[in-house]
């Protein structure tokens, strides 16, 4: 069974992704630089540009312990690639040294639209 069930169209569920394990003691924790960083690492294979940059990332939060909650969003609730997306972000920002679990949730609200990218993304896009 896939990460995102249907019903009627809807989603029944928020998709979580989770990746990472927790640090041990003493170990220094990343920035949130290096967490941005590692998202921009992170493509939507439809789109040229990073998720980061499309506006997909709506929330990071890096605990003192290392732990990490992102909520992000994609271009659509029926994005073929809903499946596999949140978890490659989960992965990218585990494997940031100083990152502990990280978890990932898939939310819609605020729906994603193009006002979201950055000026990056929308020159990469041609849209400016």
């Amino acid at each position: 069974m896939g990460i995102m069930s249907f019903l009627s169209g809807e989603l029944a569920d928020p998709v979580v992704a989770y990746a990472g394990s927790p640090l041990p003691e003493g170990t220094p924790v990343a920035t949130e630089d290096a967490v941005v960083a590692a998202l921009r690492t992170v493509h939507d294979p439809e789109i040229p540009v990073d998720i980061y940059e499309l506006g997909l990332i709506y929330r990071t939060a890096l605990e003192d312990d290392g732990a990490l909650e992102i909520e992000m969003t994609l271009t659509a609730p029926g994005c073929p690639v809903a499946d596999i997306l949140p978890q490659e972000v989960a992965d990218a920002a585990a494997g940031v040294a100083g990152v502990g679990p990280v978890t990932v949730h898939l939310v819609w609200e605020p729906p994603w639209s193009q006002d979201m990218m950055s000026d990056a993304a929308r020159l990469e896009l041609g849209m400016m």
